[in-house]
């Protein structure tokens, strides 16, 4: 068995690091600024692009004053989503006779029911409103 003592021979020296300091001796370079060609930052990159992503339903501009659609109405049209399995007359059915209770005299009756079709739609159905191409339903 070997002691701390006897690891190191008495006549043995150990080395010591020298208090003399030695000096790093840097050379600057200097480098022209180069602008990157896209000067966005991360959060911008991150961003998911937007142009060419437009809805398919085309909803006209409404001038109307305070106008929002209630959630009482979307909840309406929502109880019976089409899924693509039913039959199609008898959801068109009942969407025209749920988006024909509600009325603003500044908004045509073809506006609300634009805007409460994407809602009216689940399952199949969703994925094929989603495949459809922009701007393509007009009424």
């Amino acid at each position: 068995m070997r002691t701390r003592r006897s690891y190191f021979s008495p006549t043995s020296t150990i080395p010591r690091r020298s208090r003399k300091q030695t000096t790093n001796v840097v050379e600057l370079e200097f480098r022209t600024i180069v602008e990157m060609a896209d000067n966005r930052t991360m959060a911008q990159m991150l961003q998911a692009p937007i142009e060419g992503y437009e809805d398919a339903v085309v909803v006209p501009q409404i001038n109307a004053n305070n106008f929002e659609l209630k959630q009482t109405l979307i909840n309406l049209v929502q109880s019976n989503q089409f899924t693509g399995r039913q039959d199609p007359h008898n959801h068109l059915r009942f969407f025209n006779k749920v988006t024909s209770t509600f009325r603003h005299p500044e908004v045509p009756n073809t506006t609300i029911k634009l805007l409460l079709f994407p809602f009216s739609l689940e399952g199949e159905a969703r994925i094929w409103l989603d495949k459809e191409p922009p701007r393509s339903i007009l009424t």
